[in-house]
């Protein structure tokens, strides 16, 4: 495990699993249309969603996956993880107030890229709504302390960035 609570290569083996869970919210949808700039009236106007053949208003599949992302980034692998490939499914509508169950499963260790390959899913009330397949990078225990040794990296405690040791200025005491 790294210093941030993340799984490094060494750590990850085939079959470990991990799930996040957000419910989604109206807030969310219409805060994702903004910040995505998908305003379809699917999303955000139940009026016109309700003569579709959804019957009203689902969220943006792509504020579903982003579920994914989540379970990928804080439980597994984890903080540190970087993101390469992702593929998508989207099987079934997640509609506001729907809590979505992000699963990732860890298919493939490739040691020597430092990469992963994940079964990736998302369940609402037990139905599959998504599923996929996500190839991340992670990181190494070794690399990361041939880095530290290398570079002297401490912890700026002014505002949370890292820099080598000679660079750090202490704070200066004015009362």
């Amino acid at each position: 495990m790294n210093e941030l609570n993340g799984y490094d290569i060494e750590d990850l083996s085939v079959d470990m699993t991990a799930t996040f869970s957000k419910t989604i919210t109206e807030a969310d949808i219409v805060l994702f249309a903004g910040v995505s700039g998908d305003n379809n009236a699917l999303h955000i106007n139940e009026e016109f969603a309700a003569t579709t053949s959804f019957g009203g208003r689902i969220a943006h599949g792509f504020l579903t996956a982003s579920v994914i992302s989540a379970a990928i980034a804080n439980k597994l692998p984890g903080p540190g993880t970087i993101y390469l490939c992702q593929t998508l499914m989207f099987r079934a509508p997640v509609r506001p107030g729907d809590t979505v169950h992000a699963t990732v499963r860890v298919k493939e260790v490739l040691h020597e890229k430092r990469r992963v390959v994940l079964e990736t899913m998302c369940r609402v009330r037990g139905t599959v709504v998504i599923d996929g397949e996500a190839l991340v990078m992670v990181t190494s225990g070794d690399g990361r302390l041939a880095l530290a040794r290398e570079h002297r990296i401490t912890q700026a405690p002014q505002n949370d960035r890292v820099m080598p040791s000679e660079e750090r200025q202490m704070p200066e005491i004015t009362a």
